[in-house]
């Protein structure tokens, strides 16, 4: 009905320019990076087709993860691996909405959390420059609602001139403006198994420590010693994660192996004789013998 109104003139000039301004302003893009997702790419994107707009960045996958993304948009570009935060944010500057959202490979956006982003869009954000929204994770076969995983939450919705891209492991966006919350959660699908699981952690405390070396951080003994019981004492008992039956157990034990390890790693690197390059430095200078895990494009549990 709108459109035929505007074609026809009857509303005015400009009513009818306010009118086009507000549906633009409506406008929603979804963006995505990626790397070897075939597993879970095809649902993570089901989820988001009524978004306006659909931008993927992969970080040139050797599986099908291409094939799939195409299925879904044309805007889907490949670039080499700079780091989480880079490529995040240079999958964001691809969009043309004024609204963004940011959606991982494994996750989805389930129907009333699409209807409410739809709402909060329409209505101009309700005064809010971004949102927080909230993670639920399913793991071992159950959904997971006690412990250091839940309630998760970030900002995921923001007004694209309102928010960068800040950190490095675990970049986050920052938004430069007021941040209000939506109310259903988006749904996390993080491993395949725990094969999976603990050699994410492997990498991912590998490049953790490498961050906190840089940063002039150090590892001592109580560090080892203490850091992974005060995961365990928070997460599992204060924050009743062994609610979660066995799939709580196994979160709390690989957490405290990638606290442990993250610190074993930091004190490798400061006292071991000669540690050589980084995995980020081998990356920025092209080196062959890089996996394409330490190129891995997935957020964390961790």
């Amino acid at each position: 009905m709108v459109p035929e109104l505007l074609e026809s003139g009857i509303l005015g000039s400009s009513v009818s320019q306010g009118i086009v301004e507000r549906m633009s302003e409506s406008k929603i893009s979804v963006y995505m990076i990626t790397y070897n997702n075939e597993r879970t790419v095809r649902k993570a994107l089901e989820s988001v087709t009524w978004a306006d707009e659909v931008v993927v960045v992969d970080s040139f996958s050797d599986d099908k993860t291409v094939e799939i993304c195409r299925e879904f948009t044309d805007k889907v570009f490949q670039r080499k691996w700079p780091g989480f935060r880079d490529q995040y944010q240079h999958a964001a500057d691809q969009t043309s909405h004024p609204w963004v959202l940011f959606l991982d490979a494994d996750e989805e956006i389930p129907g009333e959390l699409a209807q409410e982003i739809r709402r909060v869009v329409d209505d101009n954000g309700d005064g809010a420059d971004g949102f927080i929204v909230y993670r639920r994770t399913h793991y071992m076969g159950r959904w997971i609602r006690h412990g250091g995983w839940y309630p998760d939450c970030e900002i995921r919705l923001y007004r694209r001139d309102k928010g960068r891209w800040e950190g490095g492991l675990f970049a986050k966006v920052a938004v430069h403006g007021k941040a209000g919350s939506l109310t259903h959660p988006y749904l996390h699908y993080p491993y395949r198994d725990i094969s999976e699981q603990i050699q994410r952690a492997d990498r991912y405390s590998r490049t953790a420590a490498e961050e906190m070396f840089q940063e002039g951080q150090r590892c001592s003994l109580l560090d080892l010693l203490f850091r992974p019981i005060f995961r365990f004492v928070k997460e599992y008992l204060l924050k009743s994660g062994f609610r979660d039956g066995v799939p709580g157990l196994v979160i709390i034990t690989t957490t405290m192996f990638y606290v442990f390890m993250k610190y074993a790693k930091l004190w490798e690197l400061t006292h071991a004789a000669g540690p050589g390059p980084t995995s980020q430095d081998r990356i920025n200078t092209g080196d062959s013998k890089v996996t394409p895990a330490e190129k891995e494009s997935e957020h964390g549990s961790f």
